[in-house]
């Protein structure tokens, strides 16, 4: 009986599998210039920002594997320079899909816990209702340059700073700085919804509140942002995600200070005047279960 179980649930995942790479070979990559050297592409993965000149190519994220080619033939509609790095923002597999296509031609860089977590898989999700298995990567797909807090590439007539921001999205996250184009790509840490806190993989709350709060304070006013998710923004726009991210914080405090339970929060539904971020991936509810743990310092938004 077990046997037959393990069967239907393989096969029932293969289908799963088959219907994703029918559904994504229908995606077009999208690319727009965003300023200065800095070009975005976008599918159905985290979007990817692009320095493009006589160096070469810098990218930022790759999306899923099955759209690698689709990844490749768009950057060729730009220029015919190759890619010469890729960096991941952090672990998850919308955005380092397209690793193990482009270690053949590139040099994969990232922070040294997305290597780690890459190299062993593990538990992914927001302590709540939402929670995945992270496979581990193959070798082909592990960055090869990790670092602790920063490194910076100089191409492009760029210093393209890569920064490191502790319990964020996750524990790897990296925040991607073009000082002369004026661009800013944020990984997961700014979405254009509400975000997924990826708890488990060492991802707070707080920690991204304090990632928005010091790129707000050292970018210049007219800056371009690029969200993990979502249409390319401004410093206005993030600075209403960051108001967003702390009253919604706020709320959930509120309520547990009037003996609230989580169960109560949702049924009494207190995240509707921000509603407007509610997302497909994460709803009101979700992000509701990632703020109560943060709230009430709570590893799990389990009963």
């Amino acid at each position: 009986m077990r046997g037959a179980l393990l069967l239907t649930a393989n096969l029932l995942m293969a289908c799963v599998l088959k219907a994703q790479d029918v559904s994504l070979s229908n995606v077009e990559i999208r690319v727009s210039k965003v300023a200065g050297s800095v070009y975005l592409l976008r599918g159905a993965g985290g979007n990817i920002a692009a320095s493009v000149g006589d160096d070469g190519i810098v990218l930022i994220d790759d999306e899923s594997a099955p759209l690698a080619d689709k990844v490749q033939a768009a950057l060729q509609g730009i220029t015919d320079k190759p890619v010469r790095f890729v960096i991941n923002t952090h672990y998850h597999g919308d955005h380092i899909g397209g690793n193990a296509h482009f270690k053949k031609q590139a040099t994969l860089i990232a922070h040294d816990n997305v290597r780690r977590r890459m190299e062993s898989g593990g538990s992914t999700g927001n302590g709540g209702s939402m929670h995945f298995e992270a496979k581990p990567q193959a070798k082909d797909a592990l960055p090869v340059i990790t670092y602790d807090h920063a490194v910076t590439l100089h191409l492009n007539g760029e210093d393209i700073r890569v920064l490191h921001f502790a319990s964020g999205h996750t524990d790897g996250d990296s925040i991607i700085f073009f000082p002369k184009s004026n661009v800013v790509h944020m990984g997961d840490e700014f979405v254009t919804h509400f975000p997924f806190v990826d708890v488990e993989a060492g991802g707070s709350l707080q920690g991204m509140i304090n990632a928005v709060e010091n790129v707000i304070a050292h970018v210049q006013p007219d800056v371009k942002v690029i969200p993990g998710h979502g249409q390319v923004s401004s410093l206005g726009d993030l600075r209403a995600y960051l108001t967003m991210l702390k009253a919604t914080r706020d709320a959930v405090a509120h309520a547990l200070k009037d003996g609230k339970t989580l169960d109560q929060m949702k049924q009494a539904k207190i995240l509707d005047p921000w509603k407007r971020y509610s997302g497909e991936f994460v709803n009101e509810d979700a992000f509701l279960e990632t703020l109560y743990i943060s709230v009430a310092g709570q590893k799990s938004a389990a009963p």
